[in-house]
């Protein structure tokens, strides 16, 4: 399959352009669905081709679906530029069973331009969710990993990391980068026990 991800259907989507379709929920992937495969390998193809990008959420290139795709899995990987493929987690349906524990991340988004927030995000998060293949599966993240996980799963319901951020920063990405190697910048655990509530969902 040949795509342009300039092209208008798979398009990256911004808040500059398209913050009310950022805004809107995603809808539940059905087991018969033709064009998941497909659409998987777009949200690969598209993570791929930007060795910048840890995960993404379907929605923000044009898939108003529940799919996440999740290529880098912890801190010290996302600050690389090389490809993880090989990490890879494809998540369909994802629902959150339970969260828990505190921790602090400058978060950025490539859907939010150069908005980077420092935003609160559980430290372990228990999830149910379908593989690509629909087999059901429950699986608990934590650090880092939960704290990407909680960032796209946001997407799903339309909710962006500067809605919750603490604090905002107009910042590019290289400097993001330089900003994050700081060790009072790096992500941070509060608590693993702490009893998590999101704030909008």
């Amino acid at each position: 399959m040949n795509m342009k991800f300039s092209d208008e259907k798979y398009r990256l989507r911004t808040i500059e352009k398209d913050e009310e379709y950022l805004r809107s929920l995603s809808l539940d992937v059905l087991k018969d669905d033709s064009n998941l495969n497909e659409e998987i390998k777009v949200l690969s193809n598209y993570c791929r081709s930007n060795g910048n990008l840890i995960a993404l959420a379907s929605i923000q290139i044009g898939i108003p679906k529940k799919i996440i795709y999740i290529m880098k899995t912890d801190e010290y990987d996302a600050l690389k530029e090389d490809d993880f493929e090989d990490k890879k987690i494809v998540m369909i349906n994802p629902k959150i069973v339970e969260e828990k524990g505190e921790t602090y991340y400058f978060e950025a988004c490539a859907s939010c331009m150069d908005n980077m927030g420092l935003v609160k995000r559980p430290y372990s998060v228990k999830v149910k969710y379908y593989d690509r293949n629909f087999n059901e599966k429950t699986e608990t993240f934590e650090g880092f990993k939960a704290t990407i996980f909680s960032h796209e799963y946001d997407h799903l319901y339309g909710i962006l990391h500067i809605d919750i951020a603490d604090k905002i920063y107009n910042m590019p990405q290289d400097e993001r980068k330089e900003f994050r190697k700081n060790d009072e910048n790096k992500y941070k655990i509060l608590s693993k026990t702490k009893e998590y509530k999101h704030p909008l969902r």
